[in-house]
C-alpha cells in the first residue's frame, strides 16, 4: 500500500468520524431544544388555564354580589314598606326574604373560597372583604324580624361599604388578572 492510500483511508476515516460527531452533537442539541420547545408550551398551557380558571372563580363572585345585592334591594322595600306596621303578612314575607338570603350567601361563600383558593392573596383578601360586608345585611333582617325599629335604616346604610367592598374586589381581580 502506498503512502497515498493511507492518507486517503486516514482522511477518509477522521472525516466519517467527524461526521458522526456531528450527527450525534446535532442530534443531542435537537432534542435538548425540542425538550425546553415541549417545557415552555407545557408551561405556557399551565399559566393560561390558571388565568382562565381565575377569571371564571372572579366573575362567578362578581356575578353572585350583584345577584345578591338585588336580593338585598327586594328587602329593602319590604322593610321600608312595612316601617311600624309590623304585620303579620311582613314578617311571613321577611322570613321568606331571610331564608332566599342564607342560600344566596352560601353561594356567595362558595364563591369567596373559590377565588381565595386560586388566588393571588391580594384577591382572595378582597373577596373574603366582600363576603364578610354581608354580615350586616343578615344582622338586620334578623333584626327586623324581631321587631327592631333602626333595622330598616341600618340595612339601608349597608349598601354603602357592599358595593365599595365590590369594587375593590374587581380592582384586586383586575390587577391579579393582568399580571398573570
Amino acid at each position: 500500500m502506498g503512502d497515498s492510500t493511507v492518507w486517503t483511508l486516514a482522511i477518509a476515516a477522521v472525516t466519517g468520524g467527524t461526521a458522526v460527531l456531528a450527527s450525534w452533537v446535532a442530534g443531542r442539541g435537537s432534542t435538548r431544544a425540542a425538550r425546553i420547545q415541549a417545557e415552555i408550551a407545557a408551561r405556557a398551557q399551565r399559566t393560561e388555564r390558571l388565568r382562565e380558571s381565575r377569571r371564571t372563580a372572579y366573575l362567578d363572585l362578581i356575578e353572585q354580589t350583584h345577584r345578591l345585592g338585588e336580593l338585598y334591594w327586594e328587602i329593602l322595600a319590604v322593610l321600608r314598606n312595612s316601617a311600624g306596621a309590623g304585620d303579620r303578612g311582613t314578617a311571613e314575607v321577611l322570613k321568606e326574604l331571610h331564608d332566599r338570603e342564607i342560600a344566596e350567601y352560601a353561594k356567595i361563600r362558595r364563591c369567596a373560597r373559590v377565588v381565595e383558593l386560586e388566588g393571588p392573596p391580594e384577591a382572595a383578601a378582597a373577596a373574603l372583604a366582600l363576603q364578610r360586608t354581608t354580615g350586616t345585611f343578615y344582622r338586620c333582617v334578623k333584626g327586623a324580624m324581631e321587631g327592631d325599629t333602626d333595622a330598616q335604616q341600618e340595612f339601608g346604610t349597608a349598601f354603602s361599604p357592599f358595593w365599595k367592598a365590590l369594587e375593590d374586589f374587581i380592582e384586586a381581580a383586575r390587577a391579579a388578572h393582568q399580571e398573570g
